[in-house]
């Protein structure tokens, strides 16, 4: 599996659920979904983008957006879109959180009975917050695919972009499962693209994903994090000597091979040990550090500790529930 496949699978998405709406005139809505992946897929019509400040330290200037656009906000921060009337951005936002409840077939309806419909159909997709940070990290508030239902897009982005649209209107047997899916290949795509943006030279940590040296790394930590990797080890499937390999990893990465694959290691280790407490399946502490390549419970315990300021036991004890 390539390094992307397996950083995405390592953030587990799941749940996905959607609505539509539709808004005429002077209509506007704010969702917050901190710690979500968040999509909206423009049907038709136009908007405003507004992504809060208060939430975002570094909220890109508000964006116009039209039919055939996603728009993408990978840490669910607080963002207002709203019609692209006068007086849109001053009406009072509805609130479209509450409306996500499952899957609803009937849009939700904004505005009034005037010209100018837009219609989105909006995507909330819970993800491991923790395996997902260095992703997040690296990722910016806000990505766009401008016109990705169009015919300069990808033949088979547009047939997975119609086919989400479908089967969110009906209701069959394997839809959640389905849209899940589909989902995952949306964001891989988004990923992707983002990523074959960056500019060479970029300090973004995702331009080791399009190096051909790097990449096959980071794939085999993530697909073999229980395996006693050295500094020698990586650097022979990246065909480079080790010192040179380590200065590579390092400018790139912006951390040493091992400490990346420690890190790596502990929020796997954590999300084990979450995973356990709510399945009520409670592995031992020393088979979890055994799963994450610690040869000592010992030293584990020790490591995990540095990094999560709380023993393994204390952690399972304070994470009841799945991030």
């Amino acid at each position: 599996m390539d390094a992307l496949s397996k950083i995405l699978d390592d953030i587990h998405m799941r749940g996905a659920e959607y609505l539509y709406t539709s808004g005429r005139n002077d209509w506007h809505f704010c969702l917050d979904t901190q710690g979500e992946f968040v999509f909206h897929i423009m049907m038709f019509g136009h908007a405003i983008l507004h992504i809060d400040p208060q939430t975002a330290s570094e909220a890109p200037a508000p964006q116009a957006i039209q039919g055939g656009d996603i728009v993408i906000i990978p840490s669910g921060k607080k963002h207002h879109v709203y019609g692209c009337s006068a007086n849109a951005a001053c009406v009072k936002p509805h609130d479209l959180y509450p409306e996500f409840n499952g899957h609803r077939n009937d849009p939700v309806l904004l505005g009034d009975r005037g010209q100018g419909q837009t219609l989105l159909l909006s995507i909330r997709c819970l993800l491991d917050v923790d395996m997902a940070r260095p992703l997040l990290s690296a990722l910016p508030v806000v990505m766009t695919i401008g016109n990705a239902m169009g015919t300069g897009a990808p033949p088979w982005l547009q047939i997975g972009l119609q086919f989400l649209a479908l089967e969110a209107e009906r209701s069959r047997p394997g839809r959640d499962t389905l849209l899940n899916r589909l989902v995952s290949m949306l964001m891989i795509e988004c990923v992707r693209d983002h990523i074959e943006q960056l500019p060479e030279g970029s300090e973004n940590w995702l331009t080791a994903l399009r190096d051909p040296q790097l990449a096959p790394v980071l794939s085999a930590i993530h697909a073999a994090p229980e395996k006693p990797w050295t500094v020698a080890d990586l650097a022979s499937l990246a065909c480079m000597s080790r010192s040179a390999f380590a200065e590579r990893f390092s400018t790139t990465m912006g951390d040493t091979p091992l400490a990346y694959l420690a890190a790596h290691r502990l929020r796997l280790a954590a999300w084990h040990l979450r995973e356990s407490q709510i399945y009520n399946n409670q592995q031992s502490i020393a088979r979890i550090a055994e799963k994450v390549g610690y040869a000592s419970e010992t030293s584990f315990s020790q490591a995990f500790k540095r990094f999560y300021g709380a023993s393994p036991s204390q952690y399972r004890k304070q994470n009841p529930e799945a991030s």
